[in-house]
């Protein structure tokens, strides 16, 4: 196990500095083996393995460039004896992105994303009138998110190391570009595999390869996609994630975000609508913590108001990955 962690802290960390570093030049992947101390063939086969487990995966997120996408938080109550058959139906929406089990008022919160708000009133929300077993549902928007998921870090790696593997990642130099209904099965393959070449990407959706590379090349550059290694939690170090919903004076929510951007475990800060309008999600070494992590803010940012704190008990979704009992993703991916 001490090994398994070991792993998914250097290789992951390496991985999430450049996710598509499968892709990468001659140099610099000899660069970022120097890095990790290892050597290619060591690296790939400790990759492979991590990945056939189910306990790191690379996948790619549509980073919206529209101002009418809508990105929104339901707290869902579910009878206790359909509670698993609304977890599966709820897992099959590829717009309900992920689902947290938590310990809280609440049985399910649901994090979705649609094109724009008249999607998620027009389509969503019917959805989930018709699932049995949801007695309840109350939904908030996110008015704007300050960090997502894509940007956090283990530690597993030093500063210089991150630094280092940090500068191979391919710059964003391109115009802005926004993903149309032609390019979705390109985002389909990356969404499976973040790591997936132009090749591999043109034999699973029939185009020529040199086509797909062309576009590939233009939606790398231009940043829309963001690319992310994701980790099996509970084999990680920090096993334990939490939500906080939080009211924060509507002036201060930058500062606020800018300070919980110190927190490297930050896997997401969000303003909203509703009865709280500030969430964040930390990952957490233990449930000790959640008082260290409030003491700590409240100490940085004197006028928070701590509403409520959420502990996973499961994650039977995440980021359109279906994870297993132990958090690994061995059940594929909804898209």
């Amino acid at each position: 196990m001490v090994q398994v962690v070991h792993d998914i802290g250097r290789i992951g960390r390496g991985s999430d500095a450049d996710p598509r570093a499968a892709n990468c030049t001659a140099g610099q992947l000899e660069r970022c083996c120097t890095v990790l101390d290892s050597h290619p063939t060591t690296l790939a086969a400790r990759w492979q393995r991590l990945r056939a487990a189910g306990l790191a995966w690379v996948t790619a997120n549509a980073i919206s460039t529209s101002m009418e996408s809508t990105f929104s938080l339901f707290d869902v109550e579910c009878t206790v004896t359909e509670r698993h058959s609304v977890i599966d139906e709820l897992c099959a929406i590829p717009e309900v992105v992920s689902i947290l089990d938590s310990a809280s008022n609440r049985d399910l919160l649901l994090k979705v994303q649609t094109a724009n708000l008249a999607e998620l009133g027009r389509k969503i929300v019917p959805m989930l009138t018709r699932i049995p077993g949801i007695t309840k549902y109350e939904a908030s928007i996110c008015t704007r998110v300050h960090s997502e998921g894509h940007i956090w870090r283990l530690d597993a790696l030093n500063r210089s190391q991150q630094a280092q593997l940090e500068s191979l990642a391919a710059p964003i130099t391109g115009p802005p570009y926004v993903l149309t209904a032609s390019d979705e099965g390109m985002v389909k393959c990356l969404i499976r595999d973040g790591r997936a070449s132009s090749t591999q990407i043109a034999r699973e959706i029939g185009m020529h390869p040199t086509t797909v590379s062309r576009r590939l090349n233009r939606i790398l550059a231009s940043g829309v996609l963001s690319f992310r290694c994701e980790l099996s939690q509970l084999d990680s170090a920090f096993p334990v994630s939490c939500q906080w919903f939080a009211v924060v004076p509507p002036g201060q929510h930058q500062q606020a975000a800018e300070i919980l951007r110190s927190f490297r475990n930050l896997r997401l800060c969000a303003s909203t609508t509703g009865t709280t309008n500030f969430t964040f999600v930390l990952w957490l070494r233990s449930v000790a913590e959640v008082m260290d992590v409030e003491l700590a803010i409240s100490e940085r940012i004197p006028e928070i108001r701590f509403a409520e704190s959420a502990v996973a008990l499961a994650y039977p979704k995440r980021v359109g990955w279906l994870l297993d009992e132990n958090g690994r993703a061995t059940r594929g991916v909804v898209t």
